[in-house]
């Protein structure tokens, strides 16, 4: 029995690992999370938007009924207090109350956070139930489609920053799909549970999805059939010419105001010279209940053979749309607020970053410590001390190793493992001579200059180090691209 439950006395066995679908970061593998933060935080800003932040639960009644299908997914959480609550599922419902509760009709906002999800993770694939979202919105009342285009901007500018590889966006539009549907012969009631099945189209063939739309959906194989005309076609202007002559499609108004914002917007990612890289594609649903106009996702794609004939998508890492009715359902008198936003889906972005590094054999930096102060003598720890805490109070990253008298050649390689370019060095006669010896740890360059003059040469925290040259660069050219900044140098 005592075997069984795992222990003496019927103690079961603890089990220390990560709860399902989730992970832990590394100093390496947070180095890297942060490079991709700071590139979208700083596409953000570029465009104008403000940060907000809201709590990690939510009244359950607030995200019951805005995402179909997935709702099934949400985490509720045992009633603690009166009051029934559930995890965020994303941050763009949240957003919602935010703008309905505190009145707000204008604002361009952009939110960084976890959120939760009680769905299958594959973690290889960076699918998990806790995970980072990067969403930019824009909400108040504006000209078609402006917005929409420049979302769709920023989505580019951030997935061509990062580097992950060949990618398409993809658009479409809820009054196209909702158009087609109508001259198939499909009821309004079925209209949300058949996007959520057509959303699959990037993950199975055709003929799955229609199996699972007659057999599931209780759709006639005619009307299955009628859909599947529509929804592989994909191309650009020229599509959206053709769609606008249909003569079926053109006849119903909501397709037509869909494919006339549809111009208007490729017209626009022309302008922003971004179109070729923007595919309008008729079997992109996106399943959330909340969307009311033009929808998008962003795909990877890699090369199908060596001869580069075809690209076929390897996973969704963007989404977005245009939702202009989820205010609405939080306001007491039902006032609208338009909203058109983008999310960044992190965790796959993150998985690619982290397997081509670990592939290049390339060393991540996981500190920014930009000099480590050493002495090569014993007996001089309170020279350390003293000059480690000048150059904190001067806003300049160091460090030094706990030790009263630890080895040179020990501080060297702590350098060499971790990355930091430079060492400054005060031994006995540096002391004698009122100087500290500059080490440049790539080159073993050396300069020698007064105690009082280290702390402005190196960047202060405002300063990035690449635009001094270093890490990488010899010491004394980074010390030449300093002398603008510091006038003193100038007599080394």
């Amino acid at each position: 029995m005592k075997a069984r439950l795992g222990g003496e006395e019927g103690k079961h066995k603890f089990v220390l690992k990560t709860p399902k679908g989730t992970r832990d970061y590394g100093p390496k593998q947070m180095a890297i999370r942060e490079r991709v933060f700071i590139a979208i935080i700083t596409c953000f800003k570029r465009h104008g938007a403000e940060v907000i932040d809201t709590p990690v639960f939510e009244l359950k009644e607030t995200l019951t009924g805005k995402y179909g299908e997935d709702s099934k997914l949400i985490y509720d959480l045992k009633d603690q207090g009166g009051e029934l609550l559930s995890l965020r599922y994303d941050l763009t419902v949240p957003f919602a109350r935010y703008l309905a509760m505190n009145k707000i009709t204008n604002i361009k906002r952009y939110h960084i956070a976890k959120v939760y999800r009680r769905d299958n993770p594959a973690t290889t694939r960076g699918r998990y139930r806790e995970f980072y979202q990067c969403d930019f919105d824009i909400a108040g009342q504006f000209d078609p489609m402006i917005p929409d285009a420049e979302c769709l901007k920023i989505l580019h500018e951030i997935l061509s920053e990062l580097q992950i590889g060949d990618f398409l966006i993809k658009v479409n539009d809820r009054r196209i799909l909702n158009g087609m549907f109508a001259i198939c012969g499909i009821p309004e009631s079925k209209l949300l549970t058949l996007c959520s099945t057509l959303d699959k189209l990037d993950k199975m063939p055709w003929e799955e999805v229609r199996s699972e739309m007659v057999g599931e959906k209780g759709l006639s194989p005619e009307a299955a059939d009628r859909i599947g005309e529509y929804v592989q076609l994909h191309g650009g202007m020229d599509l959206i010419e053709q769609l606008l002559q249909d003569p079926k499609l053109s006849q119903n108004k909501l397709a037509k105001e869909g494919l006339g914002d549809m111009k208007l917007l490729f017209e626009y990612l022309t302008l922003f010279g971004i179109a070729g890289k923007v595919s309008f594609d008729l079997s992109l649903a996106r399943g959330l209940d909340y969307y009311t106009g033009v929808i998008y996702e962003a795909v990877l794609l890699q090369q199908e053979n060596d001869h580069g004939e075809e690209s076929v998508s390897v996973g969704s890492v963007a989404g977005g749309g245009r939702y202009d009715g989820l205010v609405g359902m939080f306001d007491p008198k039902g006032r609208k607020v338009p909203c058109v936003g983008v999310s960044i889906g992190i965790e796959r972005i993150f998985s690619i970053l982290e397997h081509r590094m670990k592939a290049s054999g390339e060393k991540v930096r996981t500190t920014e410590t930009q000099v480590m102060v050493a002495t090569p003598q014993k007996h001089l720890l309170s020279a350390r001390l003293k000059l480690i805490s000048e150059l904190w109070d001067a806003g300049i990253k160091a460090e030094m190793m706990y030790r009263k008298d630890p080895k040179l050649l020990k501080q060297l390689q702590y350098c060499e493992d971790t990355g930091i370019p430079l060492v400054a060095i005060i031994g006995e006669q540096e002391l004698r001579d009122g100087v500290v010896k500059l080490r440049d740890v790539a080159t073993r360059e050396e300069v020698r200059m007064s105690l009082q003059q280290v702390s402005e040469v190196f960047p202060k925290s405002s300063w990035s180090q690449k635009a001094l040259g270093f890490p990488g660069a010899p010491l004394k050219s980074c010390i030449v691209d300093l002398a603008d900044k510091c006038s003193f140098l100038l007599a080394l």
